[in-house]
């Protein structure tokens, strides 16, 4: 087949050119409106000395933990940049290099405006439920659509100065994949280490609160929360955003090649563009109105986001493709996300049997509690699973009926375009999603500062609230990002096929069936690298704040004060040597099963570390917010309370899920995405350079 020659945008009509500006036009909107609500949560105000003097001390070590962080992804960067300069050319190396500054960007920004929302939160708590909902929801809300924007203008800037070819910018999502994974695991590292060894010696050998500012790990716990799970995963849903546009780019460039229709090449990137429009308009339907629960307002935000994307969809369509197979394709991807949100909630929030039954477990020591939820988190992988394989399934039938009446598509080529409309259905609420998932740390951030500065009782109990329903926005953020990322995956590898010109995969050969097995291998040992990363920090952090107990006179009666910055050097310092070997681990590896065995080799690799990932993340994130909901759940009265036998269990089970629904969980969909990216920027010298 000829290679289509790039569209010549200067050639094309008016009406053309307008529908590309759309494109621009949504990421600048977006933003915009990032911008103009992180004004707005900076002009509410913190009348409480104690409340902004905390708030002060996370922020500060917030920014000194992401300086040294980013001076380290930095040399990493800066090195593969040379060696793709060297191995490719000047646009490749530069692709790379913007997508992992625009990464690390996408992350400070989120973290940023997280530390000025969570001492706000905390204090607009006192005049009720909604203003802190308000507050919180837009500080997630930034990070959100400062990301969505970001992506959506860099994308579409690179594939204009680069000739309108979305092969030449898949640099720019391996840069951004590289950075996410190192930003994810090390601040995943950094708070889970914290956290745990905070609720160890906090909760268990000295019998006080979560966040009693007695305990010297306390401001790590909360430093780690900006750092890893805003910082972290603004990063990491920045190139989920990337790379699935470009990978849905490059499916539409083989359709364009065939029928010379412009459209099904830029479609992702107006896609985007209906999704940021949905979002924006989905914002106002967030609000408690006297309700206790602040998740019905969230799925009210959803289900409106759901109802605008599907509208812009049919619009979007209508004007441009012209199938409304393809619609029902978006309407697809769009109701397997809610459904996936829906599942999520249930294995994850209080309300529901699943974390009552950890709860109820937990009377009878800390092994059933340990053995209840561990099983709770194998059953919770099923349904997710067969929602992305009826939507993998129904998207490409959709796609192969748009076919029969296109002229020149084939039945294979429609079916994957097909997935690839699912996928920006799914992400068409990504927004609105990504708000969810910020709002989680914040509240929890705010939890923490409503108690180390002695709150009054009505404060505490709606902050309890909030950080409830953030741990289970947090856990359904991350169910409906792996979600996204099984589908993108999926287009990753078709790509990786149209680059390479494999047709198929024989797994009964040797050589391809040490690839699958190494797939399916890679996300066990990297989680076991990040897993054992923690417990060695948490183990160290243990030993500091005992140690301060003992030696600091007058700590447990508030005369003696803490070494909070103790803790906070050995998190970091532990963060920053434990991510780097698992973090090249989707590097290095692929590279060295594509020269020794060769491509179709590296073909089975990606199917056994996509599906494998796939499942064990879902399994990690959703077990995990599980155990710590049903610690919460004790701690409201339920089961004999804070301090009773079941409560101990509870937080065993509670630490024990930490590193794996805030460590390791959330960065295996980066990996899985990330050796994708690899295998497709390195593919075609797999072809001609491979030793077997």
């Amino acid at each position: 087949m000829t290679p289509p020659q790039p569209f010549d945008w200067a050639q094309s009509e008016d009406s053309d050119t307008i529908i590309l500006e759309i494109a621009y036009f949504a990421g600048i909107l977006s933003l915009a409106v990032a911008v103009i609500l992180s004004l707005w949560i900076s002009k509410q105000t913190v009348e409480n000395k104690k409340m902004a003097e905390i708030a002060k001390a996370i922020r500060v070590g917030s920014t000194a933990y992401l300086k040294r962080q980013y001076k380290t992804i930095s040399i990493i960067s800066i090195i593969l940049t040379i060696l793709l300069y060297l191995v490719f050319d000047l646009k490749t190396a530069f692709a790379f290099l913007l997508g992992a500054i625009f990464s690390l960007l996408a992350g400070y920004v989120g973290m940023d405006v997280a530390t000025k929302a969570n001492a706000r939160t905390a204090y607009a708590a006192k005049f009720g439920m909604e203003k802190p909902l308000k507050i919180s929801f837009y500080g997630g809300l930034v990070m959100g659509l400062f990301n969505v924007g970001l992506s959506l203008l860099g994308v579409t800037s690179l594939f204009l100065l680069y000739g309108n070819n979305p092969s030449l910018i898949v640099g720019f999502g391996f840069g951004a994949s590289l950075s996410a994974l190192f930003a994810q695991l090390g601040g995943g590292i950094f708070t889970k280490a914290a956290d745990v060894g905070a609720d160890i010696v906090g909760k268990v050998d000295a019998g006080i609160p979560e966040d009693d500012p007695r305990n010297a790990a306390v401001i790590a716990d909360n430093v780690g929360d900006n750092v890893g799970d805003v910082a972290g995963r603004g990063a990491d849903l920045f190139e989920s955003m990337t790379g699935e546009n470009i990978a849905a780019m490059i499916i539409g460039f083989s359709l364009y090649a065939v029928t010379q229709n412009f459209f099904f090449v830029i479609f992702p990137l107006l896609a985007r563009s209906v999704g940021i429009f949905s979002s924006i308009l989905g914002i106002p339907f967030v609000k408690s109105k006297g309700r206790r629960d602040p998740m019905i307002g969230f799925r009210n935000g959803i289900i409106a986001t759901c109802i605008f994307s599907m509208i812009g969809f049919y619009i979007l369509i209508h004007y441009t493709i012209l199938s409304n197979d393809l619609f029902f394709a978006a309407v697809v991807g769009l109701v397997a996300s809610l459904i996936i949100v829906l599942i999520t909630e249930y294995y994850t929030s209080k309300s529901h049997k699943p974390v009552q039954e950890i709860a109820e477990a937990s009377k009878t020591g800390h092994a059933t509690n340990i053995i209840r939820g561990y099983a709770i988190s194998l059953e919770s992988t099923g349904m997710p699973v067969v929602v992305i394989s009826v939507a993998i399934l129904l998207s490409y039938y959709l796609g192969t009926l748009f076919a029969a009446s296109t002229t020149g598509i084939t039945s294979y080529m429609g079916g994957i375009y097909g997935i690839a409309v699912a996928t920006m259905g799914m992400l068409s609420i990504a927004g609105m999603i990504l708000g969810m998932d910020g709002f989680g740390p914040i509240v929890d951030n705010a939890g923490g500062i409503a108690e180390m500065s002695k709150a009054d009782e009505k404060v505490r109990k709606i902050t309890d609230i909030f950080d409830a329903a953030g741990n289970t926005t947090k856990a359904l953020t991350k169910g409906y990002a792996m979600a996204s990322a099984g589908l993108a995956a999926l287009l990753l590898f078709s790509a990786y096929l149209d680059v390479t010109h494999i047709t198929s995969v024989n797994i009964v050969s040797p050589q391809i069936m040490i690839g699958l097995f190494i797939g399916i291998l890679l996300p066990f040992v990297f989680a076991s690298f990040a897993i054992r990363a923690v417990g060695k920090a948490a183990f160290k952090i243990v030993e500091e704040v005992r140690r301060q107990f003992r030696e600091i006179k007058g700590i447990m009666t508030g005369k003696g004060q803490p070494d909070y910055s103790r803790a906070i050097d050995i998190a970091t310092v532990a963060a920053q040597r434990e991510m780097i070997v698992p973090g090249l681990l989707p590097v290095v590896v692929p590279l060295i099963i594509g020269f020794t065995l060769g491509a179709e080799s590296v073909g089975a690799f990606l199917i056994g570390v996509t599906l494998s990932g796939f499942i064990l993340a879902m399994q990690m994130n959703t077990g995990g917010a599980a155990w710590d909901n049903a610690k919460k759940y004790i701690e409201e009265g339920h089961m004999g309370g804070k301090g009773s036998e079941a409560h101990k269990a509870a937080v065993t089970g509670d630490t024990f899920g930490d590193p794996l629904k805030d460590t390791a969980g959330p960065a295996l969909h980066v990996l899985v995405k990330l050796a994708n990216t690899v295998c497709l920027v390195f593919g075609s010298l797999f072809i001609l350079h491979a030793l077997l």
